[in-house]
């Protein structure tokens, strides 16, 4: 049997019930209920090509709802097309008293939740797989008010960590050759340093010191997954706007490089939050420039401190710390500080050992680094190298992180050990330069609330 022939029919099938829908008036918007009845139609289908055009058809109902009737329709979701529980009973009964190999899958799929069925049957519609991420994120938008949305994201989560595994995961460069949609959602996507315009983006992507390398997934097309922006660098950056500006970067041929430093990494996909791809994308990219550029000795981030100033400044309002700290930060509220090399070099004295503080012994619940990046690139086995006062002085640079920026290592031999360490005992790998200032924060600290 030609199975290539059969996917060709398929999506003709899926491809000709579009088009007839957009060339019938809908005159009536759909509603959550014809949504459900076409979800029950779909569970009930037993024919691949009808269940296509049937999940087809459900996508294309949800895509129309309004945000009230999508939020009507996970409720659906939740109460209707969970796991039922006679049949859990029953399923349960039976393995209690056999304890087998049978029974127990029988208990499995009983368990199983029918939207988890659902889903991978709206999965196969034309686009599937991306219409269900979009409806992940609009899910996520939820959940802060409507916790009892939760089962239905794990559901989600369980699904996307199988569909999205590494092994489907396809990486390919970036460059000003790339096909022009693909590069306006690469200006779209960018979390990290906003990219203002085409020049700016070519003088990102055409420069001989850049690279650029994004993950997809052949079921979404061209949609990145996830893209990382790199510099070539001579020794270890410790500021960013001579890199976002394409200023000299300490070389003139990238054989000429020692560094590689990744300045920006940036999710494009919300409805995909929480599965991993960070850490395969820097270590499949480090084996990509090691290939290219055999020389290169240092793999480093230049990464962002989000969340510093927002610790900063509510410590500061706690009023634990020392006079002599408090009367120090106090230059923090003078506009246009980073210009007065008298005030910022005051403030580097005490900000600096803070931060060190901050990212090694401030923990969020878990025991992990309160900071979420240090938690990104510490769980992938980088350690905390340095941290560069004033290596951000944009306004978002000062705003979110006082103008800090870190640099996080990544040496080869030392990945997995520091992965170890942190996944068991949540040890934070780092610098004695770094470990020098955290222990200097702790002894102002201390003296602080000694004096109290």
């Amino acid at each position: 049997m030609n199975m290539t022939f059969l996917q060709e029919l398929f999506n003709n099938i899926t491809q000709r019930d579009a088009l007839l829908r957009r060339k019938q008036p809908e005159a009536v918007t759909p509603d959550h209920r014809q949504l459900i009845k076409a979800c029950n139609a779909l569970m009930a289908s037993d024919g691949e090509a009808s269940s296509i055009a049937l999940a087809s058809r459900a996508l294309a109902l949800y895509q129309r709802l309004s945000s009230g009737e999508k939020t009507t329709f996970f409720e659906r979701l939740a109460a209707d097309f969970a796991a039922d529980p006679a049949q859990i009973d029953t399923a349960y009964a039976a393995y209690s008293k056999a304890r087998d190999n049978l029974t127990l899958q029988a208990l499995f799929e009983a368990c199983e939740p029918r939207r988890q069925e659902l889903f991978r049957r709206l999965n196969l519609a034309s686009d599937g797989t991306f219409d269900l991420v979009k409806m992940r994120e609009d899910l996520l938008g939820l959940l802060r008010e409507q916790p009892a949305l939760a089962p239905i994201d794990e559901d989600f989560a369980h699904l996307f960590g199988s569909w999205f595994n590494r092994g489907f995961l396809m990486l390919k460069r970036i460059d000003w050759n790339t096909p022009a949609s693909i590069l306006e959602k690469i200006i779209r996507y960018e979390a990290v340093h906003e990219i203002q315009d085409w020049n700016d983006l070519r003088r990102r992507l055409d420069a001989r010191d850049r690279r650029c390398f994004a993950f997809f997934h052949p079921a979404i097309g061209d949609e990145p997954l996830i893209f990382v922006e790199v510099a070539l660098h001579k020794g270890l950056p410790n500021r960013i706007q001579p890199i976002l500006k394409g200023e000299e970067s300490g070389l003139k041929e990238p054989d000429n490089a020692d560094t590689a430093a990744f300045f920006g990494i940036s999710n494009c996909q919300t409805g995909l939050r929480g599965i991993s791809f960070g850490n395969f994308l820097i270590k499949q990219v480090v084996q990509e420039l090691k290939q290219e550029l055999p020389q290169l000795r240092y793999f480093v981030t230049l990464s962002p401190v989000p969340g510093f100033a927002q610790w900063l400044s509510e410590q500061r309002q706690s009023a634990h710390w020392s006079e002599e700290v408090q009367t120090a930060l106090k230059a923090l509220d003078t506009p246009g500080w980073p210009a007065d090399s008298e005030r910022e070099e005051r403030l580097k004295e005490v900000i600096k050992p803070l931060a060190a503080h901050y990212l090694v012994d401030v923990k969020h619940p878990g025991g992990l680094p309160l900071n979420p990046v240090a938690r990104f690139h510490l769980g992938n086995g980088a350690e905390l190298h340095r941290i560069n006062w004033l290596g951000d002085t944009s306004t978002k640079g000062v705003q979110q992180a006082t103008g800090l920026m870190v640099n996080y290592l990544y040496v080869l031999d030392d990945i997995e050990r520091n992965h170890e360490n942190y996944t068991a005992k949540k040890a934070v790998a780092c610098t004695s330069e770094v470990r020098d200032l955290a222990r200097r924060a702790r002894k102002t600290l201390a003296k602080g609330e000694t004096s109290k």
